[in-house]
């Protein structure tokens, strides 16, 4: 069990470097995976399962204490990434299936990896998980909601059917993860301890099928489709962290907001889009995927260098301190 659980957090530190190169993969041989389109809901679901395993209500007691810090970074949230996704439909002038999949991946809640990169980062850490959390939740509400009044201009939207799915989608694996845990307490211990595997091998083949089922689709339009996408990813995290400085939080709290704003659940917007659209409709979520991690990874390396400046009275103390 030991070398699993080390197995398990060495795939989950190079989470980026899987993805990167499964959907390489799936691009070259697609026949390889396309059998994995019909796994793609079931897989989702059981990344949500292992995120409720992993829920305790201590999680939720950063937004206790500070209320107004949660608030405000799940308003950013959803706020930004579905605003910044609406204005590069309207500036790339993007077809409805392509356009749908972005402002669809930017009304998602915070990706499954962000709290991972906010760690890394030396971020505030129970912020971030507070802020994944509350717009997981606040998903089945938010998500078709916002896509309904932001994409209806480009395709037909359903509300209810969206937000069906994502009860389904999310919310049920997630109470069934907390009760499992609730139930089985220092047992579930053991899964958690393998959850970084399952999770990105999970994720890696929901990858995987979306690249294989619309290889034709991403060769054609891959390169305007993954500008879009890198520009959606770094506009979050620099309007994230943007707000936190604005509201003059301390540099880890803007390190939090900078990644739980940037980083989408696009697992989730991949098998919406899947579900209620078209494979091509996915891309944009397969693709946010590949780059958010890469990105968020090189973001969290460069924050974990910054420091918070020390204060003039410090400086002072220090330079006239004798030696």
């Amino acid at each position: 069990m030991r070398a699993l659980a080390a197995l398990s957090r060495f795939v989950g530190n190079t989470f980026a470097v899987w993805v990167l190169l499964f959907a390489c993969l799936a691009f070259f041989q697609p026949q390889w995976f396309i059998g994995l389109k019909s796994w793609i809901v079931p897989l989702l679901g059981l990344v949500m399962f292992g995120m409720g395993l992993t829920l305790k209500l201590d999680d939720f007691a950063a937004v206790a204490r500070q209320p107004w810090r949660v608030a405000l970074g799940v308003v950013a949230h959803f706020v930004i990434m579905p605003g910044v996704a609406w204005l590069l439909c309207q500036l790339f002038h993007l077809p409805p299936e392509i356009a749908v999949g972005v402002i669809l991946v930017g009304c998602c809640p915070s990706g499954t990896a962000s709290n991972v990169m906010v760690w890394l980062s030396k971020g505030d850490l129970a912020l971030a998980v507070a802020i994944a959390a509350v717009t997981t939740l606040l998903a089945p509400l938010l998500t078709p909601t916002l896509i309904w009044l932001l994409a209806s201009a480009w395709l037909p939207v359903s509300f209810m059917d969206m937000f069906w799915s994502i009860l389904q989608l999310v919310m049920l694996p997630i109470v069934l993860g907390v009760l499992a845990q609730r139930l089985l307490g220092a047992r579930v211990q053991l899964a958690v301890q393998v959850l970084p595997l399952v999770s990105v091998v999970s994720i890696v083949m929901i990858v995987c099928a979306v690249v294989a089922a619309s290889q034709a689709k991403i060769a054609e339009s891959g390169l305007l489709i993954m500008a879009v996408v890198v520009l959606h990813n770094s506009f979050g995290f620099l309007l994230g962290y943007l707000t936190g400085k604005l509201c003059k939080l301390p540099l880890a709290q803007r390190k939090s907001l900078a990644l739980e704003v940037g980083m989408q659940n696009s697992g989730l917007g991949a098998a919406l889009a899947s579900a209620h659209f078209s494979p091509l409709a996915a891309v944009p979520s397969a693709l946010f995927s590949v780059w958010h991690n890469i990105s968020g990874a090189l973001l969290s390396t460069w924050f974990r260098r910054m420091e918070e400046p020390s204060p003039p009275s410090t400086k002072v103390e220090q330079a006239t301190r004798p030696s």
